[in-house]
């Protein structure tokens, strides 16, 4: 820095005015190829990870026009007469009493640009997050934007990411067993069909997918019972445990009055993320 005042130093008052517009126009050149090179590198990124692609590359694009100006600023006041270590020493304490006052902003950034680099979710997956559940629509550098299963947006803070959990199939599989009675009759499994997929519309924002009818199936005891399997939210499953429990035991107990509520089973399964995406998804 000293070598470099020293040079000016020998300018006449013309030359240092050549060299102020000069470093103005190499700043504004510098600034403009910055914003064309991201711009291209955002258009040019893939769609699933265009988000954290435009986070990235707005907060490296960011720091280097704000790097360029503050430099241009400092070569402009040294030629002033504004020593630099005064021009360096006052800009630290702005930037330690702003930092002092947007400790949020920060932590916010940092654990933003953490879980982007540590790729713990991605825009699409189905997560939960301090009892948040929801599909993740964008990454930013301030907050985690994620959509519910009744289509509200919710922002959350990225220093407030914590306990993440990813459900890397997108929904958990809720499996209803239902043992038929007896007394056959043929209308009964298209009133308990009826019965699931009204699931949907009695409590929104449960399923994922319409129910999937499996058929009538038997046991190696000649158990016949019908197989529904629900796609849901995660942590939803209570209306299927509860209320389509009920409608259909009391659907059967119509036929066979000694039907009981255990006769119809609710689990669940969490099935692992395919590896080859070309292999057929299991229903």
């Amino acid at each position: 820095m000293e070598a470099i005042q020293t040079w000016t130093g020998a300018l006449d008052s013309s030359q240092r005015l050549l060299l102020l517009l000069a470093v103005a126009v190499a700043a504004h050149l510098l600034v403009t190829v910055i914003r064309k090179l991201s711009s291209y590198a955002i258009r040019h990124s893939s769609e699933r990870n265009y988000r954290k692609t435009v986070s990235l590359i707005s907060l490296f694009s960011s720091s280097s026009i704000f790097f360029i100006y503050f430099t241009a600023v400092g070569i402009a006041l040294s030629e002033l007469g504004v020593p630099i270590a005064g021009y360096l020493a006052s800009a630290s304490i702005i930037g330690l009493a702003v930092g002092f006052g947007s400790q949020g902003l920060v932590q916010d950034i940092v654990s933003g640009l953490t879980s982007i680099f540590s790729n713990i979710y991605d825009i699409g997956d189905m997560v939960e997050i301090g009892g948040q559940v929801g599909v993740v629509k964008n990454i930013g550098l301030r907050f985690l934007e994620i959509e519910n299963p009744l289509g509200a947006r919710v922002m959350v803070p990225n220093r407030l990411v914590t306990n993440v959990i990813n459900y890397q199939r997108g929904y958990i599989r809720c499996i209803a067993d239902i043992t038929l009675p007896e007394h056959e009759d043929p209308n009964l499994v298209e009133r308990l069909t009826l019965i699931a997929n009204s699931v949907q519309e009695q409590f929104p924002g449960i399923l994922v997918t319409r129910p999937s009818i499996e058929g009538i199936q038997k046991t190696g005891a000649g158990r016949r019972y019908l197989r529904i399997k629900f796609r849901i939210w995660p942590g939803r499953g209570a209306p299927i445990e509860q209320s389509f429990r009920q409608e259909v035991v009391s659907e059967i107990s119509k036929l066979e009055s000694s039907y009981k509520e255990w006769m119809t089973a609710v689990y669940y399964e969490v099935e692992p993320k395919l590896r080859n995406p070309r292999t057929k998804k299991p229903a």
